[in-house]
């Protein structure tokens, strides 16, 4: 598929490169070493951190934020231990998913659709604090109202705090990556 000029945002490659995280994009000069080794493209072919990377330089904003790629990212930063040039491709996916939700390329419902956020129930929390306690990242909150929240832009959905929720009040749909993986026989 061809790129048109239509496609090409100049200021892009500079927003992503500006952003915390985004520093790295420059520092890759495509050797593959993170394509080679990341679990995700092994099992689902179309994720491919290398390409992601040349759309960014490329400037190719729509097509790399409407991209549902970019959330299949596990950011087990396998990629970063063997990056000859130390870039950290994970930062660079979070910059991106950052820009892709605030300039609203994605929303938060897309987000759950695709299994890729976790979100509390607020009828059925009892703001045990399992959540808070669980969570290796440090993501769920308590709220004003001391109810759990879990910030859209950080959730992993790793399904740990929906695991051990004793209200069962944490939701998290099947992702779309498992969907692939189920259908591909992986």
């Amino acid at each position: 598929m061809g790129i048109t000029n239509k496609e090409i945002n100049s200021a892009f490659s500079s927003q992503v490169s500006s952003m915390p995280g985004g520093e790295w994009v420059n520092r890759c000069f495509s050797c593959g070493a993170c394509s080679g080794v990341c679990p995700v493209s092994q099992a689902i072919p179309d994720f491919d951190p290398r390409k992601i990377i040349h759309m960014i330089r490329m400037d190719l904003k729509d097509r790399v934020l409407s991209s549902h790629l970019l959330w299949f990212c596990s950011r087990c930063r396998s990629c970063v231990f063997v990056c000859p040039q130390d870039v950290a491709f994970a930062d660079i996916i979070s910059a991106l998913r950052n820009i892709a939700v605030k300039e609203e390329y994605v929303t938060e419902q897309d987000l759950r659709d695709l299994g890729k956020i976790a979100w509390v129930e607020k009828d059925k929390c009892v703001s045990c604090l399992t959540c808070v306690r669980v969570c290796p990242w440090s993501i769920p909150k308590i709220d004003d109202q001391g109810v759990a929240y879990i910030d859209p832009k950080k959730c992993r959905a790793c399904g740990i705090c929906v695991s051990e929720c004793p209200a069962q009040a944490i939701e998290l749909n099947e992702s779309e990556d498992e969907r692939l993986l189920q259908a591909s026989g992986n």
